[in-house]
């Protein structure tokens, strides 16, 4: 449960650190503007430099953890491809002009394993005798 918890806690945060750089990510600051938080815009170097990597490891850990603990080989897969974007976007792929929709696709993918996660939860494996 905890576990489920904290991969939204990632996920969320991403998003919200993501709404905050209206510089960086110019589709999610009108988003955050037609929300009525533009008021995050203050917030931008700290929401990118430390929370955005905060949570996208975050979000990371946990679904590398949930793939050990399940054995599933596609939604651990799945999982992970989301936070990993975020991270190489963050890092070494900055430069680049696609990077921009690399970081838009792995947000997306995080909150769709998110939502499939609650939507659709994978059932625990029982050991019958």
């Amino acid at each position: 449960m905890i576990n489920k918890i904290l991969d939204k806690v990632g996920s969320g945060g991403v998003w919200l650190a993501a709404l905050s750089c209206t510089g960086c990510f110019p589709a999610l600051g009108s988003l955050a503007s037609a929300l009525g938080l533009g008021f995050l815009s203050h917030f931008e170097g700290i929401a990118v430099n430390t929370l955005l990597p905060i949570f996208a490891t975050l979000a990371l850990l946990v679904n590398l953890y949930n793939w050990y603990k399940n054995q599933n080989h596609t939604r651990g897969t799945l999982g992970v491809i989301g936070p990993i974007a975020v991270l190489l976007t963050l890092y070494p792929l900055w430069q680049y002009d696609w990077s921009t929709y690399l970081f838009y696709a792995g947000i997306c993918l995080m909150i769709v394993m998110s939502v499939l996660d609650i939507v659709k939860p994978l059932k625990e494996q029982t050991c019958e005798v």
